[in-house]
């Protein structure tokens, strides 16, 4: 068989389902410019449910084959020997989801993506520590040291801009001190402004003027490579152990710090949204829940009671 025939075979092999699977992970990629993390995501998602419903064609995919996918689903076991979370079992349903909308998109005539309800969750929590610890935490590394300086300018940063851990790694070196803001590429390309402080610009340039190596990148390990997230990770591990802290810190605890303490000092949440570069306000909304309670709390103590 020719080279083209065999081609067409093969391609004939191929069902409905996986060839529009294969465009809606293209286009996820690409015109949507998800990381390659999420596609794999994905698609990982996806191959369970076609695993699952044995789909070929999309007209296979009814409303009582997804009844049936959500029993299904909510009976899997865990690898702690329970069944799935209902949050884990949302990842699954956002994916099927995302691809009925492509299809929706592309003409594709399916069922409608606004009939698959994700799982009810408890409100998520977020890991806070107070305001006292932070500034312990910030205050921890020991600036008469390269490694402090660096670790200082990390832990200021961090707090000053709420950015990730991921888009503080892949902050460049010739960062400009004289301005307050810096543009950072966050998830799906998008750009966004974020803005140092007076403490974090004086953090940063007091670490880069003791700097030797020639690395282009802002924050360096010990032996001058860009720093990985895992190493930021493992700072702020030890500098809230050596702060005291007894609960668990993180780059992300610090993220919600900064959120945290922007809307408590009145900041709307609208400008935060756009601060901590969230594709949607309702991820943002979380924080409201945090400083609500810190109102109340504040009410309990300080509100005059009748005698």
């Amino acid at each position: 068989m020719c080279l083209h025939g065999i081609m067409s075979h093969n391609m004939g092999s191929v069902s409905e389902f996986e060839n529009l699977k294969r465009e809606f992970l293209e286009y996820t990629e690409i015109q949507k410019g998800r990381s390659l993390h999420t596609v794999r995501n994905y698609e990982h998602y996806l191959d369970k449910f076609q695993e699952f419903s044995k789909a070929k064609k999309i007209s296979d995919i009814t409303d009582r084959l997804m009844r049936e996918y959500r029993l299904w689903l909510n009976r899997q076991p865990d690898s702690r020997g329970g069944t799935l979370k209902k949050k884990t079992q949302n990842y699954y349903l956002i994916a099927l989801r995302a691809f009925l909308k492509y299809l929706a998109k592309r003409g594709v005539k399916a069922i409608s993506p606004e009939s698959i309800e994700l799982a009810k969750v408890g409100e998520r929590q977020i890991d806070l520590i107070t305001p006292q610890e932070l500034g312990r935490l910030l205050d921890a590394p020991d600036i008469t040291t390269l490694q402090g300086l660096r670790d200082k300018a990390i832990l200021e940063a961090l707090f000053s801009t709420g950015l990730r851990v991921s888009e503080l790694c892949s902050i460049p070196r010739d960062i400009d001190l004289s301005a307050d803001d810096f543009s950072i590429r966050g998830k799906g390309e998008k750009v966004r402004v974020v803005f140092l402080s007076d403490e974090a610009k004086k953090a940063i340039k007091g670490y880069l003027e003791k700097r030797k190596d020639l690395n282009d990148s802002l924050f360096v390990t010990t032996a001058g490579s860009p720093i990985i997230p895992r190493t930021v990770q493992r700072i702020i591990k030890h500098y809230a152990v050596k702060a005291g802290i007894g609960k668990k810190v993180t780059p992300h605890v610090v993220r919600h710090m900064f959120a945290t303490d922007l809307l408590g000092n009145g900041a709307d949440l609208r400008s935060v949204q756009m601060l901590l570069g969230h594709a949607n306000i309702a991820t943002t909304q979380i924080y409201t829940h945090i400083t609500d309670k810190a109102l109340r709390e504040t009410h309990k103590k300080f509100h005059s009671r009748r005698k």
